[in-house]
Protein backbone atom coordinates (compact mmCIF):
# COMPACT_ATOMS: atom_id res chain seq x y z
CA UNK A 1 0.00 0.00 0.00
CA UNK A 2 1.10 3.58 -0.89
CA UNK A 3 2.00 5.64 2.16
CA UNK A 4 -0.57 8.03 2.23
CA UNK A 5 -0.31 11.81 1.38
CA UNK A 6 -3.62 13.15 1.61
CA UNK A 7 -6.50 13.31 4.76
CA UNK A 8 -8.17 11.05 2.74
CA UNK A 9 -5.82 8.61 1.93
CA UNK A 10 -4.81 8.72 5.82
CA UNK A 11 -8.39 8.17 6.65
CA UNK A 12 -8.83 5.38 4.95
CA UNK A 13 -5.42 3.60 5.23
CA UNK A 14 -5.57 3.99 8.84
CA UNK A 15 -9.38 2.42 9.00
CA UNK A 16 -8.80 -0.65 6.70
CA UNK A 17 -5.06 -1.48 7.87
CA UNK A 18 -6.81 -1.10 11.26
CA UNK A 19 -9.88 -3.39 10.40
CA UNK A 20 -7.22 -6.32 8.68
CA UNK A 21 -5.82 -6.09 12.66
CA UNK A 22 -8.65 -6.68 14.15
CA UNK A 23 -10.12 -9.00 11.86
CA UNK A 24 -6.74 -11.21 12.61
CA UNK A 25 -7.17 -10.61 16.35
CA UNK A 26 -10.82 -12.00 15.95
CA UNK A 27 -9.13 -15.37 13.98
CA UNK A 28 -6.72 -15.63 17.35
CA UNK A 29 -8.45 -17.59 19.96
CA UNK A 30 -7.84 -16.37 23.84
CA UNK A 31 -5.13 -19.25 24.45
CA UNK A 32 -3.37 -18.26 20.88
CA UNK A 33 -3.29 -14.53 22.01
CA UNK A 34 -1.45 -15.67 25.20
CA UNK A 35 1.07 -17.57 23.75
CA UNK A 36 4.75 -16.70 23.98
CA UNK A 37 5.75 -16.13 20.45
CA UNK A 38 8.71 -18.67 18.97
CA UNK A 39 10.56 -17.57 15.86
CA UNK A 40 12.14 -21.29 15.37
CA UNK A 41 10.25 -22.48 12.01
CA UNK A 42 10.04 -18.67 10.80
CA UNK A 43 12.89 -16.47 9.06
CA UNK A 44 12.97 -12.76 11.37
CA UNK A 45 14.69 -9.79 10.32
CA UNK A 46 17.70 -8.24 12.54
CA UNK A 47 15.65 -5.78 13.60
CA UNK A 48 15.14 -5.56 17.83
CA UNK A 49 11.25 -5.98 17.89
CA UNK A 50 11.65 -9.70 17.12
CA UNK A 51 13.30 -10.07 20.49
CA UNK A 52 11.28 -7.38 22.06
CA UNK A 53 8.17 -8.58 21.47
CA UNK A 54 7.09 -11.62 23.66
CA UNK A 55 3.36 -11.53 22.43
CA UNK A 56 0.40 -10.55 20.85
CA UNK A 57 -0.11 -8.33 23.79
CA UNK A 58 3.21 -6.45 23.18
CA UNK A 59 2.62 -5.76 19.67
CA UNK A 60 -0.73 -4.41 21.08
CA UNK A 61 0.66 -2.13 23.26
CA UNK A 62 3.77 -0.69 21.44
CA UNK A 63 0.61 0.92 19.47
CA UNK A 64 -1.17 1.56 22.01
CA UNK A 65 1.62 3.92 23.60
CA UNK A 66 2.98 5.36 19.87
CA UNK A 67 -0.68 6.77 19.59
CA UNK A 68 -0.26 7.84 23.20
CA UNK A 69 3.04 9.29 21.52
CA UNK A 70 1.08 11.19 19.09
CA UNK A 71 -1.58 12.35 20.94
CA UNK A 72 -0.41 13.77 23.76
CA UNK A 73 2.37 15.73 21.16
CA UNK A 74 -0.62 17.42 19.27
CA UNK A 75 -2.12 18.16 22.06
CA UNK A 76 0.69 19.81 24.16
CA UNK A 77 2.10 21.95 20.79
CA UNK A 78 -1.76 22.78 19.98
CA UNK A 79 -1.53 24.62 23.70
CA UNK A 80 1.55 26.31 23.00
CA UNK A 81 3.25 23.59 25.52
CA UNK A 82 6.20 23.37 22.37
CA UNK A 83 7.87 19.91 23.26
CA UNK A 84 9.58 17.28 20.80
CA UNK A 85 7.62 13.84 19.42
CA UNK A 86 10.10 11.79 21.80
CA UNK A 87 10.06 12.56 25.33
CA UNK A 88 13.13 13.05 27.26
CA UNK A 89 15.46 11.38 27.62
CA UNK A 90 14.81 9.62 23.94
CA UNK A 91 15.54 10.69 20.68
CA UNK A 92 15.41 9.19 17.00
CA UNK A 93 18.64 7.49 17.67
CA UNK A 94 17.82 5.75 21.37
CA UNK A 95 13.71 5.13 20.95
CA UNK A 96 14.19 1.64 20.84
CA UNK A 97 15.41 2.01 24.81
CA UNK A 98 11.40 3.56 24.84
CA UNK A 99 9.88 0.77 23.51
CA UNK A 100 11.90 -1.33 25.70
CA UNK A 101 10.26 0.57 28.38
CA UNK A 102 6.54 0.14 26.64
CA UNK A 103 6.45 -3.40 27.19
CA UNK A 104 8.15 -3.25 30.80
CA UNK A 105 5.65 -0.98 31.96
CA UNK A 106 2.87 -2.96 31.12
CA UNK A 107 3.68 -6.44 32.17
CA UNK A 108 0.85 -6.38 34.06
CA UNK A 109 -1.73 -5.68 31.49
CA UNK A 110 -3.68 -7.84 30.12
CA UNK A 111 -4.11 -8.74 26.63
CA UNK A 112 -7.73 -8.54 26.74
CA UNK A 113 -7.08 -5.04 28.06
CA UNK A 114 -4.26 -4.02 25.55
CA UNK A 115 -7.09 -4.77 23.13
CA UNK A 116 -9.39 -2.26 24.54
CA UNK A 117 -6.57 0.37 25.18
CA UNK A 118 -5.69 0.33 21.14
CA UNK A 119 -9.40 0.26 20.26
CA UNK A 120 -9.40 3.36 22.32
CA UNK A 121 -6.47 5.48 21.13
CA UNK A 122 -7.44 4.21 17.60
CA UNK A 123 -11.13 6.43 17.87
CA UNK A 124 -8.73 8.89 19.97
CA UNK A 125 -6.32 8.90 17.05
CA UNK A 126 -8.81 8.91 14.01
CA UNK A 127 -10.76 11.95 15.98
CA UNK A 128 -7.72 13.94 15.91
CA UNK A 129 -6.74 13.37 12.57
CA UNK A 130 -10.53 14.61 11.42
CA UNK A 131 -9.64 17.60 13.84
CA UNK A 132 -7.27 18.89 10.47
CA UNK A 133 -7.55 19.61 7.41
CA UNK A 134 -5.54 18.52 4.62
CA UNK A 135 -3.29 21.19 4.52
CA UNK A 136 -2.39 21.21 8.38
CA UNK A 137 -1.89 17.27 7.50
CA UNK A 138 0.35 17.24 5.03
CA UNK A 139 1.99 20.54 3.96
CA UNK A 140 5.53 20.93 5.05
CA UNK A 141 6.17 23.48 7.67
CA UNK A 142 2.09 24.33 8.33
CA UNK A 143 3.25 24.04 12.18
CA UNK A 144 6.79 24.93 13.26
CA UNK A 145 6.55 22.34 15.99
CA UNK A 146 6.62 19.72 12.95
CA UNK A 147 10.36 20.32 11.97
CA UNK A 148 11.06 19.46 8.31
CA UNK A 149 7.85 16.59 8.45
CA UNK A 150 4.54 17.25 8.02
CA UNK A 151 2.04 16.43 10.85
CA UNK A 152 0.31 13.37 8.35
CA UNK A 153 3.58 11.82 8.05
CA UNK A 154 3.61 11.56 11.98
CA UNK A 155 0.20 10.42 11.93
CA UNK A 156 1.05 7.59 9.26
CA UNK A 157 3.47 6.36 11.37
CA UNK A 158 1.56 5.81 14.15
CA UNK A 159 -1.43 4.61 12.34
CA UNK A 160 -1.29 3.27 8.54
CA UNK A 161 2.23 1.86 8.81
CA UNK A 162 2.59 0.94 12.30
CA UNK A 163 -0.48 -1.49 11.77
CA UNK A 164 0.89 -2.97 8.30
CA UNK A 165 3.75 -3.55 10.82
CA UNK A 166 1.69 -5.52 13.32
CA UNK A 167 0.14 -7.26 10.98
CA UNK A 168 3.09 -8.86 9.32
CA UNK A 169 4.23 -9.49 12.94
CA UNK A 170 1.10 -11.49 13.65
CA UNK A 171 0.65 -13.04 10.37
CA UNK A 172 3.91 -14.66 10.56
CA UNK A 173 2.79 -15.56 14.35
CA UNK A 174 -0.43 -17.17 13.33
CA UNK A 175 1.82 -19.20 10.61
CA UNK A 176 3.65 -20.64 13.86
CA UNK A 177 0.56 -21.94 15.03
CA UNK A 178 0.13 -24.02 12.15
CA UNK A 179 3.37 -25.77 12.36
Amino acid sequence: MARPTTKNDLIQASDEQFNKLTTLLSELTEAEKEQTFDWSSQKTGPEAHWERDKNVKDVLIHLYEWHQLLLKWVNANQNNNLQPFLPAPYNWRSYGEMNVEFTKKHQATTTKEAEELLNNSHQEVMAIIESFDNDALFSKKHFDWTGTSTLGSYCVSATSSHYEWALKKLRKFKKTLAN
